[in-house]
């Protein structure tokens, strides 16, 4: 399990998932409904990227989000 503390990790995490999946940022971007710019954006860690559209990419590329209360 990763620990995710900002959006370049998140984006990291995102970019090896779909790399893991030989899958190229504009076929995930076909799939889960969003934009090219969208996933190069998200991939880079912008900070502003909707968290829905993140969402269906973690669920997309089949990975999971916990939260857990400290």
């Amino acid at each position: 399990m990763k620990q995710i503390t900002d959006t370049p990790s998140l984006g990291e995490t995102i970019r090896s998932a779909r790399k893991r999946l030989k899958v190229t940022q504009k076929d995930l971007a076909l799939a889960t409904g969003t934009g090219l710019r969208f996933i190069i954006d998200l991939e880079k860690g912008k900070p502003t990227c909707q968290i829905g559209k993140v969402l269906e990419i973690v669920r997309t590329l089949g990975l999971r989000l916990q939260i857990h209360d400290s």
